[in-house]
């Protein structure tokens, strides 16, 4: 971060997340269950908060597990867990799920800003999963949606190092008004802005909205491969990676299984990936972000904020969550920079 560490050096946040708050729902069932349930296998779903309770009455008895997720909050549990001061942004509805959201971000060392919603639920992914392994999962972005201007809060923005976005709160009209209100407050406070572009499907519909907040002020942009090609253009991760990096300071491309690519001016850094046994790929990406972030937050070589990145992320790979099981906290300990305080 060597184009404002010493104007952001003594600031309150090593970073500043704003996405949704979503409750993991992890389930485990059967081929035939999923099918009574009518849901296609492997797909991702947008559902309603009528929707939501009907499947999780029909599956009352099944045992479930309860984990935070969404986004940016993974991304944060990760940088926390690397020692980094985080902050949270978001909204979850005033029920149970939403104290225990806020309770557990809380136990993960990540400060909460969470704002609570009177009538909609905390949102929510159902996450079902078959005896292959395979994970099927329906959401329900509930009170995430009520994000709003009212919601931000500008001293705190003032006091990040980094402030970091999730594309998914881009869409939304009243979302993305309160999502630009923070970047402009960021951005002129000086400090760093990085976005997850999020999902293929979403910079396709809001692709011209996508690139005029990248051009304006995003400084640092993670996307996978589907989504790289979705949002340059081009037919490949390599020449992705490039054409978003005209636009900001440094593009990420995750590859996968294949690694990563990282370009930052003329330079670009081919990271190559841990081999891990193949768990839940849920929440990797956003761990990957979490040890880049890390690493410019502390004034690391891109190179090895990379290697990091690409350590961390397999972790999460061989964890049933979307984040890092405690079992791994030893592993990631030498990458710690400073304690959290």
């Amino acid at each position: 971060m060597k184009n404002n560490k010493k104007t952001v050096k003594n600031r309150r946040w090593d970073i500043l997340g704003i996405g949704s708050p979503l409750l993991d729902i992890v389930i485990n069932i059967n081929d035939k269950m999923l099918q009574k349930l009518n849901i296609k296998k492997g797909s991702m779903n947008l559902i309603s908060e009528k929707e939501s309770r009907n499947i999780l009455k029909k599956l009352g008895k099944i045992k479930l597990g309860l984990v935070p997720g969404g986004s940016a909050s993974n991304t944060l549990a990760g940088l926390s867990a690397l020692g980094n001061q985080a902050s949270f942004l978001g909204v979850v509805g005033k029920d149970g799920y939403g104290k225990m959201y806020q309770k557990k971000i809380e136990k993960e060392g990540i400060v909460s800003h969470l704002a609570c919603h009177d009538s909609g639920m905390t949102g929510n992914v159902i996450v079902l999963i078959t005896p292959d392994g395979e994970r099927t999962m329906v959401t329900h972005l509930g009170a995430a949606l009520s994000f709003e201007k009212k919601h931000i809060k500008e001293d705190e923005i003032k006091n990040c190092k980094i402030l970091h976005i999730e594309a998914y709160q881009l869409e939304s009209p009243n979302n993305r008004r309160a999502l630009l209100h923070a970047i402009k407050i960021a951005k002129k406070n000086k400090a760093l802005i990085s976005m997850d572009l999020s999902d293929a499907g979403l910079i396709r519909r809001n692709k011209k909205i996508f690139k005029d907040v990248v051009k304006k002020y995003i400084d640092v942009v993670f996307a996978n491969e589907d989504e790289a090609m979705e949002f340059s253009g081009k037919k490949n991760p390599a020449e992705a990676l490039k054409e978003i990096a005209k636009i900001c300071k440094i593009a990420v491309v995750k590859l996968g299984a294949k690694g990563s690519l990282i370009k930052q001016g003329k330079k670009v850094f081919e990271i190559q990936p841990y081999k891990v046994d193949l768990i839940n790929t849920n929440g990797a990406g956003d761990t990957y972000a979490a040890g880049i972030l890390h690493g410019l937050i502390n004034g690391l070589k891109l190179q090895d904020a990379g290697k990091i990145a690409s350590h961390i992320s397999a972790l999460v790979v061989s964890s049933l969550g979307a984040r890092l099981d405690k079992k791994h906290f030893s592993l990631i300990k030498k990458y710690k920079v400073h304690p959290v305080k």
